[in-house]
């Protein structure tokens, strides 16, 4: 072979460390789809809450180690549609949806169709939206608001039948809002390297303690909050500029 012929070849393989997180993530969410068709549905809801925790490091393991890479989130991406898309889906479904035949399936598809639309708009918008703010309820806050509703009956020794209806529309409702145009604070102005105050590491404290009271309640409601915050902010936010141009227009017709 001619040293004029040889070219330096482009060094292949992907990151270990991160996509080990993200292949966490993921088992979690297959986890909990097994779980669920064997009825245990608090391991399953316990799953997607796993599956919330890894998919919460990946990306800033990434960061911190400087091992980004379109591979990873490409693969981030698969990730989260299985744990926070199909798993929730089919574990609500096999919970308490599959007694309502056609209305039940139906309400799981939106679910999963709402959260592959949110991804798809998510990975589209990356480097032109404000990363203050989500558009859409986040797919890890809908899987948690659905398996935290699991967990709540499942551990007061409830059939999710009794349920069917209310699940539905939960189910149902999480998927809409993940595609809807409600803007969510997305927390990543927050800088978790510097200093804060004394107060902020009492909050946490106490923040960890009330999780630990009661944690399927805790995270049920903080989840649900989190979603109702989207359409509140999102009409106050409407006031504020409807009162702007109020205001503006004023001196025109003294």
């Amino acid at each position: 072979m001619h040293p004029e012929n040889t070219k330096p070849r482009r060094r292949s393989g992907i990151y270990l460390l991160p996509n080990l997180f993200t292949t966490a993530a993921l088992f979690s969410g297959f986890y909990a789809i097994l779980a669920a068709e064997h009825g245990r549905f608090e391991a399953a809801a316990l799953g997607i809450f796993a599956a919330m925790v890894f998919d919460g490091f990946d990306g800033r393991i990434a960061r911190l180690t400087n091992t980004q890479s379109d591979f990873g989130a490409e693969y981030d991406s698969l990730s989260d549609m299985v744990a926070f898309g199909v798993a929730p889906a089919l574990v609500v479904y096999n919970w308490a949806l599959s007694g309502l035949g056609k209305l039940g399936w139906l309400a799981a598809f939106v679910y999963t169709a709402g959260a592959a639309l949110r991804l798809a708009r998510f990975n589209t918008q990356i480097g032109m939206a404000d990363r203050r703010y989500f558009q859409g309820l986040p797919s890890p806050a809908a899987a948690a608001i659905l398996a935290g509703a699991v967990w709540i009956v499942t551990d007061n020794a409830l059939s999710g039948d009794y349920l069917a209806w209310l699940a539905a529309l939960l189910t149902a409702a999480a998927g809409l809002l993940m595609v809807s145009n409600f803007r969510y604070h997305s927390f990543k102005e927050l800088d978790v390297h510097g200093r804060v105050p004394f107060v902020v590491m009492v909050a946490v404290v106490l923040g960890f303690s009330l999780v630990v009271l009661d944690p399927p309640i805790v995270l049920f409601v903080l989840f649900v909050g989190y979603a109702i915050s989207g359409p509140l902010m999102t009409l106050f936010q409407l006031r504020q500029r409807r009162d702007t141009r109020r205001r503006e227009r004023q001196p025109e017709h003294d």
